[in-house]
């Protein structure tokens, strides 16, 4: 089977966000972008679609109008092996867009994104049930998740107040 390729839909954008994705995540590029022709239904010479590669991983772009928006019912999850990479990707992504609980943000698109770190799901598929329902408590009253709160949940320390 060939590569599976999340096809993102903008009003305008395709291209300018491309350029911003390529610009957060390493080991990206942008790849070819194709342009309308005189049959439509963009402006002819205007941007259709741009391809780009996140981390490897193949998108493609395409301004096709107003008529569509992202949703949560689709996500992209960034895992992150440090609270730096967290912090990192959360304050880039988040910026002119909108921050969410548990890990969940949507970018200035609107494109959801889960940044989390990969102690997240070593800690809640510890086999002590009450260690990871502590660290599950913990993660739930968070927007950007803290590795070390939940380490602190997960060894039974006093939690802080809600950070969202």
């Amino acid at each position: 089977m060939k590569q599976i390729t999340p096809f993102l839909w903008f009003d305008k954008q395709a291209e300018e966000a491309a350029n911003f994705y390529v610009s957060v995540f390493p080991n990206s590029k942008l790849g070819s972008i194709s342009r309308y022709g005189e049959a439509g239904p963009g402006e002819a010479g205007s941007v259709m679609t741009v391809d780009f590669e996140l981390n490897g991983q193949r998108f493609v772009a395409l301004n096709g109008g107003p008529e569509f928006k992202f949703n949560e019912a689709v996500s992209f999850v960034i895992s992150c092996e440090t609270q730096d990479e967290v912090d990192d990707y959360w304050t880039k992504l988040s910026e002119g867009g909108e921050e969410g609980p548990c890990g969940w943000l949507k970018d200035k698109y609107g494109l959801s994104w889960q940044v989390v770190p990969t102690a997240l799901m070593e800690l809640l598929n510890d086999p002590d049930r009450a260690k990871a329902q502590r660290v599950m408590n913990a993660m739930l009253q968070m927007g950007k998740i803290e590795i070390e709160t939940l380490r602190r949940a997960y060894e039974g320390e006093e939690q802080p107040a809600a950070t969202i």
